[in-house]
């Protein structure tokens, strides 16, 4: 049997080295097959350390490359992390500075703050010195002209003064808009519409019933004149004659019509009243209306004490002078006493809530 080549024993394919080692030979086997095994059990031995030396090559080139990419991963982390630091504390610097900054400006503006709520306390209390100074002012020139004004009233009686000043000083309040003086207005504006009303109602009426009484004194029948009586016949004329009256009858009648109309009877109680001349009734009417128009002017002026007595006149002059039992004379009476109670019950001028009100307001409360 010939010896195999030393290149047939080799293993073909890595899977080759890894079979299984042969029994070893029989004892009946030759010194060179036992050399030959030897020898290739020697040659997969030294593959098998190739092997392993090249994969664990292979695993250290591996490993060192990863290795390496690892450093500069880390490296380049480190150089961001150095960057961002110093980023950061460039940050953090220019942040400390502009907190300092900030600080500095905060305090100043407190300082200002402080400085401008110490002007702002001092102009509020200048503000209300002024303020409560221009309201001094104002109570003082509405008080010395509505106290004008209620003089005026009390020795002209007219109210148109005071009404003026009343009006004047309301609309100087409401112009300066203080709530302040808000009673002193509600005041005034009361004293107002009661002076209004006193004097368009009392003194309109006693002004109609003077009107009517002037048209009706040219009415007024007088002592002196001839009596009229209810049937309106004359007590002195002559009885009318019939027609159809005899002869004799109607010169009866006209004898005594002429000796009636020749004397007359009657009681005298006035004696002044039937002595006045016929042409005088003119100037007593006229008299009559002059002291009814002074009267009228006096309730216009507010002069009641005046008014009262040209009216006590008139009345003494109708009761003198003119027929009592006259219907329009009796009217003419009804009139002059209602005139009478219209003058007592008109109040003199009073404005208590305006000068309790002012001073209140003079007072500061």
């Amino acid at each position: 049997m010939s010896a195999a080549s030393p290149t047939d024993d080799l293993p073909s394919s890595p899977s080759a080295a890894t079979a299984p080692v042969p029994a070893p030979l029989a004892p009946h086997q030759t010194p060179a097959a036992q050399a030959a095994g030897a020898l290739l059990l020697s040659r997969i031995g030294f593959a098998l350390v190739a092997l392993v030396a090249l994969a664990a090559l292979l695993m250290s080139i591996a490993l060192w490359q990863k290795v390496g990419g690892m450093k500069e991963q880390l490296a380049r982390q480190s150089a961001d992390a150095i960057a961002q630091s110093m980023e950061a504390r460039t940050l953090a610097r220019q942040a400390s500075d502009t907190v300092r900054d900030a600080s500095a400006r905060v305090a100043l503006v407190e300082t200002r703050v402080t400085e401008i709520a110490l002007q702002r306390s001092q102009l509020e209390e200048l503000i209300q010195s002024l303020s409560r100074s221009r309201d001094e002012n104002l109570v003082v020139d509405i008080d010395s002209a509505v106290r004008l004004a209620l003089q005026q009233a009390q020795v002209t009686g007219s109210v148109e003064p005071l009404l003026a000043a009343l009006k004047a000083g309301d609309t100087r309040i409401a112009r300066a808009a203080q709530p302040r003086l808000a009673p002193l207005q509600r005041a005034m504006q009361r004293d107002a519409d009661r002076l209004r009303v006193s004097t368009s109602n009392d003194g309109g009426e006693a002004l109609q019933k003077l009107d009517e009484l002037m048209r009706n004194v040219d009415d007024l029948p007088t002592l002196n004149a001839v009596a009229v009586r209810g049937t309106g016949t004359n007590a002195w004329q002559a009885e009318p004659i019939p027609a159809d009256a005899p002869w004799w009858r109607r010169v009866l009648l006209t004898v005594r019509g002429e000796a009636r109309s020749l004397v007359r009877v009657g009681r005298i109680q006035s004696p002044e009243a039937i002595l006045l001349a016929p042409e005088q009734s003119y100037f007593l009417r006229e008299n009559l209306k002059l002291k009814l128009l002074n009267a009228r002017l006096s309730l216009l002026s507010r002069q009641m004490e005046a008014t009262r007595s040209e009216l006590s006149q008139v009345t003494a002059s109708l009761n003198r002078y003119f027929d009592p039992a006259s219907r329009r004379t009796q009217a003419a009476a009804t009139l002059l006493q209602q005139l009478q109670s219209l003058v007592k019950t008109t109040e003199p001028v009073r404005i208590d809530d305006t000068l309790s009100a002012l001073a209140t307001a003079a007072a500061g409360r």
